[in-house]
């Protein structure tokens, strides 16, 4: 499934909902489907940069009700960008960085497990200080992980593992040319893998890998856009969708189709989003694209849930 039918997507934002503002700045999302419920986590902190981030779980049945399901903290630690793993074990997973530090900050990525999305247990450290692991899918058994280089020399980084939490060095370098750092991750069925690569730096237009298991080889397309906050969903038809802020002009957070034989990402719909936004979550739910994201464009970073049909 390497390659999306070839169709005309066309989108329509048929809802925005803003759900997380309990907080001077929410932000970096994700959403998952999980036991029947929706979760959306986020970062609640004073600033974008501030050093007391906490993660906010939220929860609802139909989407459009939010109750607070969870605030994870870590002492001493600035909490950062979660990003939900749903398991093959039936938990769910929940990875974030740990930031300490002050005027050089050092960065370890932690993981959480829960039964029931609520209860979240204590922090367990994976992979390696100062690579931070950003997104992870599960195939066959086994989790992979892409993660990036905090400090000199920028490189991004393939992990491996069966247990989700023992991440080894898979593929020690994914990618090293530039600044490249977050990334959007999936696996087909057919175990076809695709990482969307943010790269930053001089030359700050973003990568689409491929590779065929067990994933030691990959070929890289430059695509010739700049993305911040990458994430890609595979829908059932075959299309592959990402989420992303775009920077070609008006700052937004925006839905994108992308071919990856054509290596062309395309814009199909903006978010209502500005300023300070990004960090999208995508689910596929009851024939419609739920889109979770952050956005400062009425004021105060808030998170959002859009709902977004697609035709063609």
């Amino acid at each position: 499934m390497t390659s999306s039918p070839t169709r005309r997507t066309t989108a329509e934002v048929t809802a925005v909902h803003r759900i997380g503002d309990s907080a001077p700045h929410s932000a970096f999302t994700d959403l998952v489907r999980y036991a029947g419920s929706w979760f959306c986590a986020f970062r609640e902190a004073r600033t974008h940069l501030s050093d007391d981030g906490v993660i906010r779980v939220l929860t609802s049945t139909d989407g459009r009700s939010w109750t607070s399901a969870a605030v994870v903290r870590q002492a001493g630690t600035d909490l950062r960008d979660p990003r939900f793993v749903p398991r093959p074990d039936g938990r769910l997973q929940l990875l974030a960085a740990a930031a300490a530090g002050e005027a050089t900050k050092t960065f370890q990525t932690v993981t959480w497990l829960s039964v029931d999305g609520h209860a979240w247990g204590d922090p367990i450290p994976v992979g390696e200080p100062g690579v931070w692991v950003w997104r992870a899918a599960w195939h066959d058994g086994t989790m992979y992980g892409v993660g990036y280089a905090t400090r000199e020399p920028r490189f991004a980084r393939l992990y491996r593992s069966t247990d989700g939490v023992d991440l080894q060095p898979w593929v020690p370098t994914l990618f090293a040319d530039g600044y490249p750092n977050e990334s959007g991750l999936v696996v087909d069925p057919d175990g076809t893998a695709l990482c969307l690569l943010r790269r930053d730096g001089a030359n700050p237009t973003a990568q689409l890998g491929q590779a065929q298991p067990p994933y030691r080889d990959w070929r890289w397309t430059d695509l010739g856009v700049q993305v911040g906050g990458p994430t890609l969903l595979r829908l059932p038809d075959g299309r592959l969708l990402a989420g992303v802020r775009l920077l070609d002009g008006e700052v937004r957070t925006a839905v994108c189709a992308v071919d990856p034989d054509r290596g062309e990402l395309t814009e199909l719909v903006a978010l209502p989003s500005g300023g300070d936004t990004s960090y999208p979550g995508l689910v596929w739910h009851d024939d419609l694209l739920w889109v979770s994201y952050y956005s400062s464009h009425e004021g105060q970073a808030s998170v959002y849930l859009a709902e977004i049909r697609l035709t063609g």
